[in-house]
């Protein structure tokens, strides 16, 4: 509800007590009245309702109810419709301030394509589709069966950006094997964003809050493209405790430069270590917001998060420890924020969530989302549909 709302409903229960003290001040002045007469004896009330009845209760002429019974009653009943009416406006707006996320246990191609569906989003222009290639040689990283038919639907280019610490993909020629490897470049075209540059996107906040730097610095390529699809693979993360839809467009599309700031704070360009807890996940959420804001301020952008091998490890990990929880399902949203929190809420209900849940905590990840919704990322309330049914 929204504050608005709540100081509406406060108003009116003040004005209820109002005319509650001006009735019974009303009744006291007119009280004795001078249209009364006495009422005539009786031995008993004729029914339970008369038992507040006495012989001296006064009889009421037809003009002294109106004034203090009748009108009054009307006033009270105007009240309640009034607060009803202001009720369910508050309701209404409650649930319109919820992000709708989507939600099927059917963590297959099919299932991948109904609930990108549900969404009902318009691609415009060339579609990037924004995954993770993963790190060789086993990480959890999203198979091409799951996503071919989806990537194949919206005639997509798979685009990703080469990594900040090493491994096999922190250059453009080893990074394009990998994919290959992984049998990416048989669905669809394959795009490094950064292969050829850099651009600057400025970020820019609400009043009061600063960031931690003033440009996200992704790879030139990313304006090649009308509108981004975002497949991330929820899991856990070493270093900002989970992985979702929002480190995805941020530390996942940062250029190797990008992603030293992210993790910094801005404090380094050219190092991933040392930073602050606190400003490596503020920036996430900052650098975030700006990829939303440059892309229409989130209109030609939209989120699937595949809940699967739910390692305490990134896809960055090419040995990460085996899962403690059973596959989940397929969640999408318009809304980062909300898709990231619905994924958390589930990873906190599951049975032998124990190792992924203190990963998150100890890396302070839940701030993430926080900081997001404080920025307007998004929401963080939201309503899950499930699509099974």
């Amino acid at each position: 509800m929204g504050r608005t709302n709540r100081r509406r409903i406060r108003n009116l229960k003040s004005f209820l007590f109002y005319l509650k003290d001006s009735i019974i001040e009303h009744r006291r002045r007119l009280s004795p009245c001078p249209h009364t007469v006495p009422m005539p004896p009786r031995k008993a009330p004729l029914s339970p309702s008369f038992a507040l009845i006495s012989e001296s209760t006064p009889y009421l002429s037809p003009e002294t109810m109106k004034q203090t019974i009748i009108l009054p009653c009307c006033a009270i009943l105007a009240f309640f419709l009034v607060f009803n009416a202001v009720r369910a406006k508050a309701e209404n707006s409650a649930a319109s301030e919820e992000a709708v996320v989507y939600f099927t246990s059917d963590i297959s191609a099919e299932g991948l394509v109904r609930v990108y569906e549900k969404l009902v989003w318009q691609p415009q222009g060339d579609v990037a589709i924004k995954i993770s290639t993963g790190e060789p040689p086993a990480s959890n990283y999203l198979h091409p069966e799951l996503l071919g038919d989806l990537v194949k639907k919206l005639n997509g280019t798979i685009v990703e950006c080469n990594t900040a610490y090493g491994g096999s993909r922190s250059e453009s020629a080893m990074h394009r094997q990998v994919a290959k490897d992984h049998g990416y470049t048989k669905i669809a075209k394959f795009d490094l964003l950064d292969e050829e540059g850099e651009m600057l996107i400025p970020i820019n906040l609400p009043a009061g809050v600063t960031p931690h730097f003033k440009y996200d610095v992704v790879g030139s390529h990313f304006a090649n493209y009308g509108c981004y699809l975002v497949i991330s693979h929820f899991k856990g993360h070493q270093m900002a405790g989970y992985g979702g839809a929002i480190k995805n467009i941020s530390i996942g599309l940062g250029s190797p430069k990008g992603k030293c700031l992210i993790h910094t704070g801005g404090k380094s360009d050219k190092s991933i270590w040392n930073g602050d807890q606190t400003d490596f996940t503020e920036s996430m959420a900052e650098t975030g917001k700006a990829v939303s804001d440059y892309l229409g301020g989130g209109e030609r952008i939209t989120y699937i998060n595949v809940m699967n091998r739910l390692s305490i490890d990134c896809d960055c990990n090419g040995n990460p420890a085996e899962p403690d929880i059973h596959d989940i399902g397929i969640l999408s949203s318009n809304d980062p924020v909300a898709l990231d929190q619905a994924c958390l809420d589930l990873v906190y209900r599951a049975e032998g969530n124990a190792s992924l849940v203190r990963r998150i905590e100890e890396r302070n990840g839940i701030h993430t989302v926080e900081h997001a919704e404080k920025i307007g990322l998004g929401r963080r309330a939201y309503r899950l549909v499930s699509i099974d049914e």
